[in-house]
């Protein structure tokens, strides 16, 4: 029986947390801008310092899967990162499909199992090898929940770090596993860097992992943050 190790499940009550390394920042955040649905408008006036010709979506904007928005964060104190990222698939799964063979705990099999997959691009200058990608869940009570990581290779999502290298100009599709805790929701997909940041949320459809055999969806549609708290109302809220 092979082991899964979790590391930071969930982050409720944290102000700030840069991709999955555990480490807390508190990166400057400029002012929100206008939220926007359905499309990704660009910032009138850049939160953090990005290259010429790089033009970061609005704070607040509402996306669906299949929209990109370019983004910048501080994955530490003074360094920025630009991203341009694509949420392509939202998934839901069980234990039973997907994580058959693997050991768990009670703690664990009280969660909800979501994948979640994305195309980043790195539009900055700042090499962001082996850095957390800086996604988020939200779940039906508004809470930022973290990606997990695992101490052995999982195969059906691999929920890895960005490559070794990774430059300005590369780029690469992540699969991120999230376990939603009290058999929490997915009710949107977030990328907030900080307590401060109005979040940039994509919302859809959830689906079943192809490697089930079904590309159906399951039933409703995710709900976005917007308007439910998502603020900076709480700690890690949503």
């Amino acid at each position: 029986m092979m082991r899964m190790s979790l590391l930071g499940v969930a982050v409720a009550g944290v102000l700030a947390v840069s991709g999955c390394s555990g480490s807390v920042d508190d990166p400057a955040a400029g002012p929100s801008g206008s939220p926007s649905s359905g499309s990704a408008s660009a910032s009138a006036s850049p939160y953090l310092p990005v290259p010429d010709g790089v033009e970061l979506t609005a704070q607040g904007s509402e996306l669906g899967v299949g929209d990109d928005a370019v983004v910048a964060y501080e994955p530490r104190q003074k360094l920025v990162g630009v991203l341009d990222i694509t949420v392509t698939r939202l998934e839901k799964t069980t234990f039973k499909k997907s994580f058959d063979g693997w050991q768990l705990d009670d703690a664990t099999r009280k969660t909800n199992p979501y994948f979640v997959h994305a195309t980043i691009k790195n539009v900055g200058n700042t090499d962001l090898g082996g850095r957390g990608v800086p996604l988020y869940i939200v779940d039906g009570a508004n809470t930022l929940i973290e990606s997990s990581r695992f101490a052995s290779t999982f195969e059906p999502c691999p929920s890895q770090a960005f490559p070794k290298k990774f430059k300005g100009g590369d780029k690469t599709k992540v699969c991120l596993v999230y376990l939603s805790p009290d058999h929490g929701d997915l009710t949107a997909v977030s990328f907030r860097p900080s307590q401060e940041f109005d979040p940039i949320t994509w919302t859809g459809e959830l689906e079943t992992p192809k490697a089930d055999g079904s590309k159906k969806g399951e039933k409703g549609k995710g709900k976005g943050e917007k308007g439910k708290g998502g603020k900076g109302k709480g700690g890690k809220k949503g």
